[in-house]
């Protein structure tokens, strides 16, 4: 598998605020700051606020008011085109200002961290500028003989003890007190973006040699995340118990499906039964059915002769209807005009009767 891409460089600054946090009210931090309006970027400028107090932090003893950092990550090395191209950098950051000579060159300074000592590129230095080093402490060497002042930092060479962070910028990270005392600091401030950004980056790049390491790795971060793994641990303990507790009530809802089931069975049987008395209902309705079709032929005969009858019948009613009809639209038409004496009158007098339907014409 090929060796995953690390941004070293987010680690790197957060690495750098971690170890200058004592000191970070007076200082101020800008990630791949614009030099120019072209796409030109300085790693990190640190910018300090006051310059009433100095910087106590060895890496950072050298800064002014504007400290321009270069990083090297331990696949790279620092070269005398680097050099060339930072100190372009601090001269293009001094120039970028609102007002001639707004930044003076004397508040600016300059910081190369690599993980290797660049010896040839100090060697040139020296041949073509006559600029020096000289070793200012574990790890820190400032360059002599030049009007901007100049530093590098070889961060695999920096005191652990001081400087944990910076040292464990590198892939060959041994698990050693140095790296439990890492691991120790991460545990307090596990919830920094800072701490998280910079052991993500760690942890990563010493992949392999975690994995190598096995049980020792295993038992120092078990040793150092004691507390939190036990909370973890009951919290997977009530999640099994709450899971338990949710198999028990599924098991339930199984048994009382089951129950169900055997309830539709034997709905399921007697609904069989019911249909097998339907079947026998249908055969005697078919037999008696038979004898109805036999009886209604016998009907079909005497309705026959009914419907003669019903004919004449008919005849007869529609003469009594019109008769009635004749006798109600009379009524009607004397209760409209109000002729009560005239109702009354027709009701007795057949003879009036008549005359009065002659007269409504009917």
């Amino acid at each position: 598998m090929a060796d995953e891409i690390l941004q070293w460089h987010d680690g790197f600054h957060a690495a750098l605020q971690i170890e200058l946090q004592g000191e970070s009210a007076h200082l101020r931090f800008c990630s791949e700051y614009e030099l120019y309006k072209k796409s030109l970027r300085i790693d990190t400028v640190v910018i300090k606020e006051s310059d009433a107090k100095p910087i106590q932090k060895n890496i950072g003893k050298i800064f002014r008011k504007h400290n321009l950092i270069e990083y090297k990550s331990p696949d790279d090395y620092l070269s005398i085109d680097d050099f060339y191209k930072v100190y372009g950098y601090a001269c293009l950051y001094q120039s970028n200002t609102e007002k001639v000579h707004g930044i003076s060159m004397e508040d600016i300074t300059i910081t190369f961290v690599c993980s290797h000592f660049p010896r040839k590129m100090l060697k040139l230095l020296k041949k073509e500028r006559g600029i020096g080093v000289v070793r200012k402490g574990k790890g820190i060497y400032q360059l002599t003989n030049d009007p901007i002042s100049m530093q590098i930092i070889v961060n695999t060479q920096l005191s652990p003890k001081e400087n944990v962070w910076l040292c464990s910028l590198k892939r060959d990270l041994a698990m050693d007190i140095n790296t439990k005392r890492l691991l120790r600091e991460y545990k307090g401030h596990r919830e920094s973006n800072l701490y998280q950004a910079a052991m993500d980056l760690i942890m990563r790049a010493n992949q392999k040699t975690m994995e190598e390491a096995g049980n020792m790795v295993c038992d120092a971060i078990k040793e150092i995340f004691a507390d939190e793994w036990k909370k973890q641990e009951l919290k997977f303990q009530e999640k099994e118990v709450q899971f338990q507790e949710k198999e028990v009530r599924f098991q339930e809802k199984e048994v009382q499906f089951q129950e169900k089931e055997v309830r539709f069975q034997e709905k399921e049987v007697q609904f069989q039964e019911k249909e097998v008395q339907f079947q026998e209902k249908e055969l005697r309705l078919q037999e008696k059915e038979s004898q109805i079709n036999e009886k209604e032929s016998q009907i079909n005969e005497k309705e026959s002769q009914i419907n003669e009858k019903e004919s004449q019948m008919q005849k007869k009613e529609i003469q009594l209807k019109r008769l009635e009809n004749r006798m109600e639209t009379l009524i009607q038409l004397l209760i409209n005009n109000n002729l009560l004496d005239d109702l009354k009158k027709i009701s007795m007098d057949k003879t009036y009767r008549e005359q009065m339907y002659q007269r409504y014409g009917l």
